[in-house]
C-alpha cells in the first residue's frame, strides 16, 4: 500500500495540477521512474526440445504512447561452455552492469519485434523440425488473439493456426507434437438485456451469488475453458474440443493462474488440469487435479479428500507419475506448499516433502525421473533445490543474494534454466549446473540501461524482536552513502504486503528499493512475522494477529536502525501496499512519534467493512477468524486490530493511494482513511486511479505514482533544500 500526505490546504476533494521538481541532482546517472519504464522485462522463456536454443519474450514500454509491446528472441545455448563455468556467489562485489556472477551471453536473433498482445511462448517438435508457438492478434478488423506457429529460421512465414471467434490464451503444446491446448472464454451466463429482451437499454446486473467481481474485473458472464486441437497430416488443426463444456468453472484459476495449471501427458493422450469445482468458491480454496482425455470425456480426480489448493501438475518424462503442488489446510491461501506425487500405476499419493519446513514452487522433473527440482523462499532469498524420491532433505543448488525462478531442466545436459533477479537488477536468464551449483548468467537485456548507473548498496541485518527472535532485514543504502561521513539520511520503513509474501531479492516495478535509494533514502525492509522463508511457524504467526507481533517486529527493526548515527530519527517514513497499507494505517495510530510521513497504497482501513466488500472470503475467514458477527471473540479480534478504531490518534501526514478497480481491497477503504485524516485536520492527500486495480500498471500512471510518492516523502522527509 502507498500513502501520500496531502498539504493542509487540501481539505476538499479537488484535483490540482502539480509541477514536480526533480529531487536528486546527481553528478552521476541514477535510476529514475522514467528509466524504470525503459527496462526490458523478460517474460516467457523456453528451451528447445534438443536443448540447443532458448527462446524468450521481452516486454518494452512506450511512455509517450502509454503502451507496451513484446519482442521474441532466440539464442543458441552452448551447454559445453556453460558446464565449464566457474562457481560464483552473489554477495560479493557487484558490477554496475551485472549481478556479480559470471556472464556468458550469445548473439540473440530477434524473431518478432514490437508486437502488441504477444504471449504464451513455447517450442513444439513437428515432423518438419522444431517450431515456436505463440499467441498474437490475427489480422481481422477487430483483432483477436490466436495461436501461431513459426520456423525460427524463417520468422516471416509464421502461420496462424486458430480462428476462434472469442480469441484464445494460455497456449501449450503436446510433448508428442501432435496437438495444442489453450483456453477460451465461453459465455454461459445471461445479461440483464438477454433476460429482458424488451429492455435493451437497461443498465443493471442481477446478482445471486458471490464472486460477481474478482480482483480487478467484474464477472463478464464467461468462463475460461480448456480446449485441445489435434494437428492434421497437412499441419492444420482440427476443430477445437472444449474439455469443460458442462462446467461453470475456470481453468486456469483466476485471477493469477496461467498455463502452468494444465499439462499434457508425454504421449499426448490426456491432460492433467487444475479445476475448482465447489459450490461456494468465494469461501473455499479446494481446487483439485483432474485427468481428462484430450478428446474429451470423463474427468478423474487424483487429489480427492485434499481440501486445500492443489495446483500445477507435472508428468514425469515417462508419464508414470504426476507431481503437483498441494496445500493441506482448507481456506488458507498461504499454507505451506507440499510436493505430492501421484503414481498412475496404483493410484497412490506420496508427499515427497514430508518434514520439510519450507514451501515449494515451480516443480519440474529431473530427466532421470528419480528427483524433482523446485524453487523456495530461503531467509530473504529464493533458491533452487533438487529433491530425490527417497531423500529426507533437498539439496540446495543455488546460492547468493538472488531470487531465482525455475524454468526447467535442459535436455541432454546437467543444466537447469532459471530466471535470476536481485534488488539491484531485474530478471535475466541463467543456467545452473545441477551437479555442483555453478551458475552462469546468459542474457544481459538491461546491461546497456545499467551501464554507468551508480548503484545503491545492499546489506543484510538482523534485529532482535520483543520475544528475542531475530528479524532478518534488507538495508538498501543510497549510491553516495559513506559510513565514514557524519551525514544523516532520511529513512523509509517498508511494510510488506501479502500478508504472507517474503521480502526477497526481487526487483519490483512498483515498489522498487533501488529507486527509493537512488532518490536519497535509506530503505529498511524487515522480514517481519508472517512471511515465508523462515519456517512454517514464522509464516503462520500473522493469521489472527494482524496488529500483534508482526507490527512489533517492524517497530523493533525501525528502532534498531534509529540507533545508527547515519539515520536521522526526525526524517523517517513508513510506506506499504495491501497488507503493507494496512500496516501503515495501523502504525498511524499505534507507533507514537517515530514517523514523520506515511504512504498507504490499497490498504485495509476498516476490518468490518473490508469483510463485507472483498471477494475472496476464504482469505479473511482464515486470517481474521471468520465474519465479525460470528462470535464475541471474533468481534473482539476485529475491534482489537482494525486501524479505524485508532484513527483518533492520527497526527502524521498521510498519502492514500487507491484504484477504483481494486476489488480485493475495495477503494472505499482508502476513501474512509482519507476522510478520517481530513476530518481531523491531518495533512493528507488522496491519489486516486479510476482505471487501476490493486496494482498500478499503465506506464504514465506508474510514473505519476512515483512522482507523487517521492514528492510526498520529500515534502516531509527532506525539508532542507536539495542542491
Amino acid at each position: 500500500m502507498q500513502f501520500v500526505r496531502p498539504f493542509f490546504l487540501c481539505q476538499l476533494a479537488v484535483f490540482v495540477t502539480i509541477t514536480f521538481v526533480t529531487t536528486i541532482h546527481a553528478k552521476e546517472p541514477r535510476l529514475t521512474a522514467e528509466k524504470l519504464l525503459e527496462l526490458g522485462r523478460i517474460g516467457d522463456a523456453a528451451v528447445s526440445p534438443d536443448g540447443r536454443q532458448i527462446a524468450y519474450m521481452v516486454t518494452y514500454y512506450n511512455l509517450p504512447e502509454n503502451s507496451s509491446t513484446v519482442s521474441v528472441y532466440v539464442q543458441p545455448l552452448n551447454t559445453e561452455s556453460a558446464l565449464d563455468s566457474d562457481k560464483s556467489g552473489g554477495s560479493g562485489p557487484r558490477r554496475s552492469t551485472g549481478f556479480g556472477t559470471k556472464l556468458s551471453t550469445a548473439p540473440a536473433t530477434v524473431l518478432l519485434k514490437d508486437v502488441k498482445g504477444l504471449n504464451s511462448l513455447s517450442w513444439i517438435k513437428r515432423p518438419e523440425g522444431f517450431r515456436i508457438l505463440y499467441v498474437a492478434p490475427d489480422q481481422q478488423p477487430e483483432p483477436k488473439p490466436q495461436a501461431w506457429i513459426m520456423d525460427p529460421a524463417n520468422p516471416a512465414q509464421a502461420k496462424q493456426l486458430t480462428s476462434v471467434s472469442q480469441g484464445i490464451s494460455n497456449l501449450k503444446p503436446s510433448p508428442a507434437g501432435d496437438a495444442i491446448a489453450f483456453t477460451v472464454n465461453i459465455k454461459m451466463d445471461s445479461t440483464v438485456n438477454e433476460l429482458y429482451a424488451d429492455l435493451p437499454k437497461a443498465d443493471a446486473r442481477i446478482i445471486d451469488s458471490l464472486m460477481y467481481r474478482h480482483w480487478n474485473q467484474w464477472h463478464d458472464f464467461t468462463y475460461s475453458h480448456l480446449h485441445t486441437a489435434q494437428f492434421t497430416s497437412d499441419g492444420t488443426l482440427r476443430a477445437p474440443v472444449d474439455l469443460m463444456a458442462d462446467l461453470r468453472a475456470h481453468c486456469p484459476l483466476p485471477p493469477h493462474g496461467g498455463s502452468e495449471q494444465f499439462t499434457f501427458s508425454p504421449d499426448g493422450s490426456e491432460i492433467a488440469a487444475t479445476l475448482k469445482l465447489v459450490d461456494r468458491p468465494a469461501e473455499s480454496t479446494d481446487s483439485g487435479i483432474y485427468l481428462i482425455p484430450v478428446l474429451g470425456g470423463g474427468r478423474q480426480l487424483i487429489s480427492a479428500n485434499m481440501p486445500g489448493y492443489d495446483m500445477e501438475p507435472k508428468y514425469s518424462p515417462d508419464g508414470r507419475k504426476i507431481a503437483f503442488q498441494s496445500m493441506q489446510r482448507p481456506g488458507f491461501e498461504a499454507d505451506r506448499n507440499r510436493i505430492m506425487v501421484y503414481d498412475r500405476s496404483n493410484g497412490s499419493l506420496t508427499e515427497w516433502t514430508r518434514g520439510l519446513d519450507q514451501t515449494t514452487h515451480e516443480t519440474a522433473w529431473d530427466y532421470s525421473q528419480e528427483a524433482v527440482y523446485f524453487a523456495s523462499e530461503t531467509r530473504g532469498t529464493r533458491q533452487i533445490y533438487r529433491l530425490a524420491e527417497n531423500s529426507s532433505q533437498p539439496e540446495q543448488l543455488t546460492q547468493g543474494w538472488f531470487d531465482f525462478s525455475l524454468v526447467g531442466p535442459i535436455a541432454d545436459s546437467h543444466l537447469i534454466l532459471v530466471k535470476q533477479q536481485s534488488i539491484l537488477r531485474p530478471t535475466e536468464l541463467a543456467v545452473v549446473d545441477s551437479r555442483n551449483g555453478s551458475l552462469v548468467t546468459i542474457t544481459d537485456i538491461n546491461g546497456p540501461q545499467f551501464e554507468g548507473l551508480v548503484m545503491p548498496q545492499v546489506e543484510e541485518r538482523h534485529f532482535t524482536a520483543t520475544d528475542g527472535k531475530k528479524i532478518q532485514s534488507w538495508i538498501i543504502l543510497p549510491p553516495d552513502f559513506d559510513a565514514s561521513q557524519k551525514k544523516k539520511w532520511p529513512m523509509l520503513t517498508y511494510c510488506q504486503g501479502g500478508p504472507q509474501g517474503q521480502i526477497g531479492q526481487w526487483f519490483s516495478y512498483r515498489w522498487n528499493f533501488h529507486l527509493m535509494a537512488a532518490n536519497g533514502y535509506i530503505v529498511l525492509a524487515p522480514n517481519r512475522r508472517g512471511l515465508p522463508g523462515f519456517g512454517t511457524q514464522w509464516n503462520d504467526q500473522i493469521s489472527g494477529d494482524w496488529g500483534g507481533q508482526a507490527m512489533k517486529d517492524i517497530l523493533s527493526a525501525t528502532d534498531g536502525m534509529l540507533t545508527e548515527s547515519h539515520v536521522d530519527p526526525k526524517r523517517v517514513a513508513a510506506v506499504g501496499a495491501s497488507f503493507g497499507g494496512y500496516t501503515v494505517y495501523w502504525l498511524m495510530g499505534n507507533s507514537g512519534s517515530r514517523f514523520c510521513a506515511m504512504i498507504s497504497h490499497c490498504g485495509v482501513f476498516n476490518l468490518e467493512s473490508m469483510y463485507g466488500s472483498t471477494e475472496e472470503l476464504f482469505f479473511v475467514n482464515w486470517d481474521l477468524g471468520g465474519p465479525y458477527w460470528q462470535s464475541p471473540s471474533v468481534q473482539a479480534a476485529y475491534d482489537r486490530f482494525s486501524p479505524h478504531r485508532f484513527a483518533r490518534n492520527w497526527q502524521v501526514p498521510l498519502l492514500v493511494i487507491h484504484g477504483e478497480k481494486d476489488f480485493r481491497v475495495p477503494v472505499t477503504q482508502g476513501i474512509e482513511a482519507f476522510t478520517a485524516a481530513q476530518v481531523q485536520g491531518v495533512p493528507s492527500r488522496f491519489l486516486y486511479f479510476p482505471e487501476e486495480g490493486h496494482w498500478v500498471t499503465k506506464p504514465q500512471n506508474s510514473v505519476l505514482w512515483n512522482r507523487v510518492f517521492f514528492q510526498w516523502l520529500d515534502t516531509y522527509c527532506k525539508p532542507e533544500p536539495v542542491n
